[in-house]
């Protein structure tokens, strides 16, 4: 058995054998197969697919290429909510701290920004002095003892995801549904989360543009729960347009924090968080109907004690909680200015995976996998689909490093933005829910 064999064999459309699949996985995360062989490797599968089957063997190989934790002994019962990725999604920083606030434990282990969208960890890294590189031990010690923790890609849980986690971003295979289903539910797996919330995104800033191809991967993502003796819950939500008004790392964390101290944010943000958080309070049996548990959500925003459940999750990580108090603390951009709309109409489209692409361009992710984020650059986006504007009206305010960027940024932008004479419906927020 070698690593060529294999990949031709998946090149040629074949099914791999749960003993193919692991020495490839185990070989890659020993360093035994080098990146350009595990990148065409994972081309092939972006080009000819899985089987079921092969993806719950790759989605194990990978979930057992290092430790496994075992929640049980530091919490009866602990969620998780992962997002397949989207641009302005920083939900994970709201809807945790609602769920803990509410009673219940969050065991949650985030990765980096892949592509145009960005990662909780690369936003969660603006935040001076946070340490998101816990050890299994910290892990499970911080869950026990305070009932929430939130981890980067540790070296030792799923070691063979984070390898390809990184490479996928860097060789056109992000969007292959089997690497996109086995990589979420390795993680997922390797963490020993009992209760799982998906967010599937959907549209032109997703990976899953079309909302058949959503459905079959919560569908699949489902089914490697339920093999691996998970309860996983999976809703279909819109990425059509940016989630909220925030896209880049300091603006989407000050952003997480406005809508936890009870500012106004926009209402696409807030529905979204709410109901996420509602559904992971009802998968844990802390109220027994779907609209007490929304009430729930919406009184630890109001009380103060889902903003207070961040402010003690950033102090345990070691953050300097001084920010989250005075989010005016961070650092801005040296360019900030405000581009106009030309016309006014009903606001038609707001292309997010144009926003999130210029998001990139600006810094605020990765081009290539040696990028260095910039956390102070981004875009906030001023209006919604569905909402009528004048002539004037703000339409995204740009955080660059020079004017130079801006320009360019601005340039991008202007196409982002379609206007319409004729009223146009706002965009749903989810399109459904998979069990």
């Amino acid at each position: 058995m070698n690593a060529v064999d294999i990949i031709i064999k998946k090149r040629d459309g074949k099914a791999l054998s749960t003993e193919e699949i692991r020495f490839f996985i185990d070989g890659y995360t020993r360093d035994e197969i080098p990146d350009y062989q595990a990148a065409a490797w994972a081309m092939a599968v972006l080009c000819k697919g899985m089987t079921e089957k092969e993806t719950a063997d790759l989605t194990v190989a990978m979930a057992e290429s290092g430790e496994t934790l075992d929640l049980d002994g530091a919490v009866h019962v602990a969620v998780d909510k992962h997002s397949t990725g989207g641009v302005g999604d920083k939900t994970t920083l709201i809807v945790q701290p609602i769920v803990t606030a509410c009673g219940l434990a969050v065991a949650k282990m985030s990765g980096r920004g892949l592509g145009f969208s960005g990662g909780t960890i690369d936003k969660l890294e603006s935040i001076p002095g946070i340490k998101l590189d816990l050890t299994k031990e910290e892990f499970l010690q911080q869950l026990k003892d305070h009932k929430t923790v939130l981890s980067g890609q540790s070296v030792d849980l799923a070691p063979a995801d984070g390898k390809l986690y990184a490479l996928r971003d860097v060789t056109g295979t992000v969007p292959a549904m089997p690497l996109i289903a086995s990589s979420i539910m390795s993680k997922k797996i390797a963490a020993g989360t009992h209760l799982i919330l998906l967010d599937v995104k959907v549209g032109n800033g997703a990976f899953m543009e079309t909302l058949d191809q959503a459905r079959t991967l919560a569908e699949l993502m489902v089914s490697i729960g339920k093999q691996a003796g998970r309860t996983v819950k999976a809703e279909l939500s819109d990425m059509n347009q940016p989630l909220g008004s925030a896209v880049g790392n300091i603006l989407e964390v000050k952003e997480a924090i406005a809508f936890l101290k009870g500012e106004p944010v926009p209402h696409d943000l807030y529905d979204h968080c709410i109901e996420s958080s509602a559904q992971l309070l009802l998968m844990g049996k802390i109220q027994p109907t779907l609209d007490e548990c929304r009430a729930l959500a919406i009184s630890s925003v109001k009380d103060g004690s889902a903003f207070e459940s961040l402010r003690k999750l950033i102090g345990l990580q070691h953050g300097d909680t001084s920010y989250i108090d005075h989010p005016e603390k961070f650092l801005l951009a040296p360019v900030i200015r405000t581009i106009f709309s030309p016309a006014k109409g009903w606001v038609k489209e707001v292309n997010a995976r144009k926003v999130g692409e210029t998001s990139v361009l600006l810094g605020a992710g990765r081009e290539k996998k040696s990028d260095t984020i910039d956390h102070r650059v981004g875009i906030l986006v001023h209006q919604k689909v569905g909402e009528y504007i004048e002539k004037g009206a703000p339409l995204f305010t740009i955080h660059a490093n020079s004017e130079q960027d801006f320009e360019q940024a601005a340039a991008r932008l202007a196409e982002a933005c379609v206007l319409s004479q004729e009223k146009v419906k706002p965009l749903p927020q989810f399109y459904g829910i998979v069990e």
